[in-house]
């Protein structure tokens, strides 16, 4: 996506937003890992904020302010703090959180704190008065003949698990980024996509789901459920990686491929 900058803004939407962080001394175009027309940390007086945006005649405008309606009941995730509609633009304000990137390969002190987020995140409900279709809705043309029960969970879950969306700060907490994808999911979908991650970081399948199991809601999980759950991912992902393949997308294929296998046949 081509990006705006924040000085290409219009002085009008500039203006607004200054309302709220008052005056920016600087500011910083994010280089990857948020999909934004306008992705930028704003310096101020008082510290640091994040800021995201579009035009509100950009058909995506929605998922702007899904994504802030969903941050507001997750856990661990940025606060908040402001948002704007002016001179044509949607703008909505983050807590600016100062970390890095998490370590998910085996042995990383960083994979004791994903366990902590997870188990944060799998504890809270959807937000009903938020409406989005839940994740075996998304999923509807790649799970098998019937949905199972137990994929047909409501609680809050993340559902992009990438590291590009963690960041670790200074007291080893990990926090949740970009929420935009958030929809309702069982209790323990983040969890297993987090298996997904530690795969592709270099755990084996067991290793991962070692991992997996301290979280209790993928340890209370019914094992079919989360093997109908496996090959689905996979059917998705391996959908996804031949419709616009990616060197990142077949890296996620190949640990979802595996995870898969692990968990039992998988059909052609």
């Amino acid at each position: 996506m081509d990006r705006t900058s924040w000085h290409d803004l219009p002085s009008a939407v500039r203006r607004a937003a200054e309302r709220h962080t008052g005056p920016v001394a600087r500011a910083e175009t994010a280089s990857h890992g948020v999909m934004s027309r306008l992705a930028c940390t704003v310096h101020t007086r008082s510290g640091r904020q994040f800021v995201k945006g579009t035009r509100l005649d950009d058909p995506s405008a929605w998922v702007y302010r899904h994504e802030a309606q969903a941050t507001l009941h997750a856990p661990l995730a940025p606060r908040v703090l402001w948002d704007v509609e002016a001179a044509g633009w949607l703008l909505i304000g983050y807590e600016y959180v100062d970390g890095r990137h998490p370590d998910l390969s085996p042995g990383s002190p960083d994979v004791t704190s994903l366990v902590r987020t997870l188990t944060a995140v799998s504890e809270v409900p959807w937000p009903e008065t938020l409406r989005k279709k839940p994740l075996h809705t998304r999923w509807v043309d790649f799970l098998p003949d019937g949905i199972p029960a137990g994929l047909q969970g409501r609680s809050l879950a993340h559902t992009d698990l990438s590291p590009l969306n963690m960041l670790v700060t200074a007291d080893d907490r990990l926090r949740l980024l970009d929420w935009a994808l958030a929809c309702p999911a069982p209790a323990w979908a983040d969890t297993a996509f987090a298996v997904l991650r530690l795969i592709s970081s270099g755990h084996t399948p067991e290793q991962a789901e070692a991992v997996a199991r301290q979280v209790p809601a993928y340890r209370q999980a019914d094992p079919s459920d989360v093997g109908a759950f496996a090959r689905t991912v996979l059917a998705a992902w391996a959908d996804m990686e031949r419709a616009a393949p990616l060197p990142h997308r077949a890296a996620l294929t190949a640990a979802a491929r595996s995870w898969a296998a692990h968990r039992g046949p998988i059909r052609a």
